[in-house]
């Protein structure tokens, strides 16, 4: 697992890549990993290693049909970017919410499609769970995830190097876990992400909960009020942003 090394925040920028699209499936578009996470661990990261002041808010499990236009709410007021990681069942569920989180600005990750325990599943089942999330994705917003997270961050690290391989898709986890999942109150939500938020931070928090959506005026205007910016994973890892990639199809083989 790695913390990787990013000297400066990058905006977005564009890159001209290929999708590949064997019997419909979707691979994320080839853009190197920096070296130092490549030559360590290809699959994983868990924070940047930054003196800048930004952090990833992330978004697990979603979309809701109530609790993210809320959110989406909060972030366009402050003008803030976060990456959403969607659950494929929900996407094709509330096309319309997974297409305002991509027209305003944020990244959307690839969070499975039924959110199993993938480390307990075959390589098939696994690849079968992220392929049918990415197309889900990509037929609604014009574009595929480029990034992935497991559910309950459970996945070895062979299914990590497995995923980067057949996939090109990088295992994001995090840095800093409120635990919003166990309902400890908005109060505590805040306290926690604010008390443990760093430069490089990437913070885990789930927007199908409503104690997490009502900790996040708190949350954002404490880490601003702290000097901290809002970057999307993409954005982290100082690869373009998400919405300015240029894809293009290529004739799958066979």
């Amino acid at each position: 697992m790695t913390t990787f090394s990013r000297r400066t925040f990058l905006s977005a920028g564009t890159a001209a890549v290929a999708l590949s699209r064997p019997d419909q499936v979707l691979a994320a578009p080839v853009i190197a990993l920096p070296k130092d996470v490549a030559q360590r661990d290809a699959a994983t990261v868990m924070a940047v290693r930054t003196t800048t002041p930004v952090v990833a808010m992330t978004f697990d499990d979603g979309p809701h049909p109530k609790l993210t236009p809320l959110l989406l709410d909060m972030l366009k007021q402050r003008k803030l970017r976060a990456t959403f990681y969607l659950i494929g069942n929900r996407v094709v569920t509330w096309p319309d919410i997974v297409r305002r989180i991509a027209d305003e600005g944020h990244e959307i990750g690839n969070h499975s499609w039924s959110h199993p325990n993938l480390a307990k599943r075959s390589t098939t089942s696994v690849l079968n769970e992220i392929d049918r999330t990415s197309d889900a994705i990509f037929k609604i917003t014009g574009r595929p995830p480029v990034t992935f997270r497991p559910p309950y961050g459970s996945f070895t690290r062979r299914q990590r190097l497995m995923l980067y391989e057949e996939r090109n898709l990088p295992t994001i986890l995090w840095s800093v876990d409120p635990q919003d999942w166990r309902r400890p109150g908005a109060s505590v939500v805040a306290s926690r992400i604010l008390k443990g938020s760093r430069p490089g931070a990437i913070i885990l928090s789930h927007d199908i909960q409503s104690g997490t959506v009502k900790a996040m005026p708190r949350t954002l205007d404490g880490l601003s009020d702290r000097g901290m910016k809002f970057g999307t994973v993409s954005q982290m890892m100082g690869w373009p942003l998400w919405q300015k990639r240029n894809f293009r199809r290529v004739n799958s083989k066979g």
